[in-house]
């Protein structure tokens, strides 16, 4: 499957780094106490037909923090904020965080919608984004009591569109910190091509505020574009309190479930008290079976990242 949530969605205190050196038992007791989380983005061609039951379903497998992104019922997956708290807290889990857009959303150029489950291009609700709703965003978000709000994307092909990002991603992190969360910049691979001598995502750890913009850091979108996750966390120490965890094939374009690729996400797990980490998500962007998939990733994560 080629990766196309690219396609689709395009247009705290840190130890010293010497930590990276602890012992295994060390790095145990560390990890032991992050629990495992999961971006609902893995069943989008599902969710929306039974959200409790999917969820039933993700606390079966044995997650329990929620990641939630935007649905094609609108709302949180049809719901106001409070009542999907209620259903996720019923279950068993927590919600901790929510996607949203930087900016409206539009295809990229030579591209079509991605279709759905039953072969026909998919049909989208108007989406809220930072740029047009920003202030109502926060707030629904800060309504359903959550810790962090994050932007899944936001326009990085020009370095005007770079530059007119960093106010919109600066504001709204000002205006989650007074609503009570951190405000958070979700990644793809296309924020590290270099453009015009700079690099996007490099502009954005040095002009948004290091402690109102922090980041969620997706290891396999970094890996693609040629970055070690570690390396980030050495130069950046506790801007990442966020990572999503999903592996890459040999070719860098098929996403795969955790540990069924080739990514080592043994040194990176080791570096989380570098990175700052505090919840990780298990993703899997438009699996063919997203169940099968959190499976298979949950099992390898619990037996293999000592978390």
């Amino acid at each position: 499957m080629n990766l196309n949530r690219r396609k689709f969605l395009q247009n705290t205190g840190a130890l010293a780094l010497g930590s990276l050196a602890m012992s295994t038992s060390a790095a145990d007791l560390l990890m032991a106490k992050h629990t495992v989380g999961i971006q609902l983005f893995t069943f989008f061609n599902v969710m929306d037909a039974d959200v409790k039951g999917t969820l039933t379903q993700v606390a079966a497998a044995g997650y329990k923090d929620i990641e939630s992104a935007f649905s094609k019922l609108g709302g949180y997956y049809g719901m106001p904020p409070k009542q999907f708290k209620a259903m996720i807290n019923d279950l068993g889990m927590s919600w901790k965080s929510h996607h949203v857009l930087g900016a409206p959303f539009k295809l990229p150029a030579g591209t079509k919608m991605p279709e759905g489950p039953d072969g026909k291009p998919m049909v989208l609700p108007v989406m809220k984004n930072l740029t047009s709703n920003m202030q109502q965003l926060v707030d629904e978000a800060a309504e359903g009591g959550i810790k962090y709000l994050v932007c899944a994307n936001i326009p990085t092909e020009t370095l005007e569109d770079v530059k007119a990002a960093i106010p919109i991603l600066n504001k709204t992190g000002e205006t989650a910190q007074k609503a009570g969360m951190q405000f958070c910049y979700h990644n793809h691979d296309a924020e590290f091509k270099t453009i015009d001598g700079k690099v996007p995502y490099d502009i954005f750890l040095a002009e948004t505020d290091s402690k109102m913009v922090k980041m969620e850091l997706d290891l396999a979108w970094a890996v693609k574009a040629g970055k070690n996750p570690v390396d980030l966390f050495k130069a950046h120490p506790g801007r990442f309190p966020l990572w999503h965890v999903k592996d890459l094939d040999a070719s860098r374009e098929t996403i795969l479930p955790v540990g069924s690729g080739t990514i080592d996400f043994k040194p990176i797990f080791a570096a989380a008290s570098i990175a700052g980490m505090q919840n990780f998500f298990v993703e899997h962007d438009m699996p063919k079976d997203p169940f099968a998939s959190m499976k298979e990733s949950i099992a390898y994560v619990n037996k293999n990242l000592n978390v």
